[in-house]
């Protein structure tokens, strides 16, 4: 993942690419309960998960998980927690991977990211906590 060119966050082999959408009532309850499921969730070669392999994962902040685009030709973000809320929802979501053992690399939050990803599978899951 780049930002300006520079490369902000990386991980090479099997893990995992964590897209995190933060709502409007979103509690750190709700980041732990995250944290938990996505370092046990055994849907890694094998059915091992992230805490089997120690395989890292890359947590990157993505308000667009909440676009609404039902009405009209242009999504609103209504759905999405404003910055000043949701930063810290996904910065406690990076440290209680980490309080449980997880090597997480993460990017800039509000940043222009450039994302590179190599889907093996292809699978996409959408986790709601």
């Amino acid at each position: 993942m780049t930002v300006g060119g520079e490369v902000v966050g990386s991980i090479l082999g099997p893990g995992l690419c964590v897209l995190v959408g933060v709502t409007h009532d979103d509690t750190r309850e709700h980041a732990k309960r995250l944290a938990a499921k996505l370092w046990s969730l055994r849907i890694l070669d094998g059915e091992k998960s992230c805490s089997d392999l120690g395989a890292p994962l890359l947590v990157v902040s993505q308000f667009t998980l909440y676009g609404n685009a039902a009405k009209g030709r242009r999504p609103t973000w209504n759905a999405a927690a404003p910055g000043e809320v949701a930063e810290p929802m996904v910065d406690a979501v990076v440290a209680e991977l980490r309080a449980l053992g997880a090597h997480v690399e993460t990017g800039v939050f509000g940043a222009d990211m450039k994302v590179g990803l190599v889907n093996d599978g292809p699978i996409t899951l959408v986790l709601d906590i």
